[in-house]
């Protein structure tokens, strides 16, 4: 990490003031306050953010995944400052070079990887890319508009992506949802059923959903006409704000035949596992099935530009089908954002990031064992790439331990861990369905030695929890 300097920033105000002024002026309903009082950091810098003291954070969170590459990603970086001089806005009627290029290059790696023809389909944000893709789901199914969702899912907070997010809380205060999705178990492995493997537990879950279409009294299915009541399974490969769960490798392979059989959509949420976080562009490809829809946003730019989309069969999106005005954002396909999600894509492939992300998350994964064995308060850990869990329990290595992590976060935050004498922090997210999960999403960039330094971060962290408790 370089060195960095808060008295070089020009027209700084106090942290005091600023809070003072946030808990008076700002509306706490755009963003969450986790701690009390809410962390400003000042500068960014690939692993690592500063506060105003300049005191460095190992950031293990990277904006919920959205800053794949780093802080200042030079590449990305100069790649906007060249935009910005050449066509930094033009309204979303016309064209762009950089839109139709970004829109063609994930179309045919969808087509080389899947055997589909498809098109690609922009607006700013995961959830309203979310929105977007349950038009095209009502459209091509001739307006129904039931889903089936996951227990533990999570696709965002507008109000169509709220009815198909399992979590209650995001809907309580807004009226009824009367299209709320019919949420269906999620093998989570740690948390199976006991005398199950994780593979007979995925099996099983699989049984309990195809029984939904057993008989038209079974509530989803009418036989006489062979058809479902429901459009849409809506499904995150790996699930985000649940705790970053991986189901066994065998789960999607038999979901999908279920859906083929009984004419039920797959649309992938891509919008947290996509971009290499996993290891390839997209998670689902680590399952062996085809998707119907893909769903993407967050670090399609480096977190640098609002710009999501989603990839569709072609019979599913064809302009005859789905023609101009059927979705509309202002700021849709904008060339900042279009050109940084082109230049990320050609990066990804450039600097293989499936080879590195691999590497690193093994390496990761295995300090994350080893410091499992010094605490028997984590009763989990497991990843695919570098994306990452840590389950913290209490000390019998199951129950649910909110509190002991939320203690962690605080200390982290605090920023008083010591490395070569010096005071640093800590960046973590919490997830999880009990709110106990570490969630471990750091730059894709991240090297050896940062990890290794994330461990034993870690492992003070921990132990200062621990005796604070």
């Amino acid at each position: 990490m370089n060195a960095y300097d808060p008295n070089a920033l020009v027209g700084v105000i106090p942290d005091e003031q600023l809070l003072a002024d946030e808990a008076q002026w700002s509306s706490f309903g755009d963003t969450v306050h986790y701690v009390d009082p809410p962390k400003i950091f000042r500068h960014g810098e690939g692993s690592y953010m500063y506060d105003t003291a300049g005191v460095p954070f190992l950031d293990l969170q990277m904006w919920y995944s959205a800053v794949n590459f780093g802080y200042g990603n030079k590449r990305l970086n100069d790649t906007l400052k060249r935009q910005i001089d050449v066509l930094p806005q033009v309204a979303s009627q016309y064209l762009h070079q950089t839109r139709i290029e970004l829109a063609k290059t994930i179309a045919v790696d969808a087509q080389q990887k899947f055997g589909l023809k498809g098109r690609v389909h922009f607006n700013v944000g995961g959830a309203q890319a979310v929105e977007d893709s349950l038009k095209l789901v009502r459209n091509y199914k001739n307006g129904k508009s039931l889903m089936f969702a996951f227990e533990g899912g999570y696709h965002g907070r507008t109000l169509g992506a709220s009815s198909i997010t399992s979590s209650y809380r995001y809907r309580r205060r807004f009226g009824h949802f009367g299209e709320r999705a019919m949420f269906i178990p999620f093998p989570y492995p740690f948390r199976r059923p006991k005398g199950m493997t994780p593979e007979e537990y995925s099996d099983a879950c699989v049984r309990q959903f195809e029984r939904l279409f057993e008989t038209e009294y079974n509530g989803v299915w009418d036989p006489k006409v062979n058809q479902a009541e429901y459009a849409a399974f809506y499904v995150e490969p790996i699930q985000g704000t649940g705790g970053y769960v991986v189901p066994p490798r065998n789960f999607f392979k038999d979901l999908k035949k279920v859906l083929d059989k009984y004419g039920i959509l797959m649309v992938v949420d891509e919008i947290q596992m996509g971009f290499w976080r996993t290891g390839k562009l997209w998670s689902i490809e680590h399952f062996g099935v085809t998707p119907d829809i893909i769903v993407f946003g967050k670090a399609l730019t480096n977190g640098l530009n609002p710009l999501s989309g989603l990839w569709a069969r072609e019979e599913m999106i064809n302009p005859t089908i789905f023609p101009p005005g059927s979705t509309h954002s202002t700021f849709n396909s904008n060339p900042l954002g279009t050109s940084l999600g082109l230049e990320v894509i050609k990066m990804g492939y450039e600097l293989d990031y499936e080879t590195s992300v691999a590497k690193k998350g093994a390496h990761f994964l295995e300090a994350l064992k080893d410091l499992q064995k010094r605490h028997k308060e984590i009763g989990d850990v497991d990843g695919l790439g570098l994306a990452l869990r840590a389950e913290i329990c209490t000390d019998d290595g199951f129950t649910p331990n909110k509190a002991l992590l939320d203690k962690m976060v605080d200390i982290g935050l605090a920023g008083d861990l010591e490395h070569n004498g010096k005071k640093i922090g800590l960046v973590l997210d919490v997830g999880g369905w009990y709110k106990n999960v570490i969630t471990f999403a750091p730059s894709l960039d991240i090297t050896h030695e940062e990890i290794d330094l994330a461990i034993a971060l870690l492992d003070q962290l921990i132990t200062k929890a621990k005796k604070a408790m």
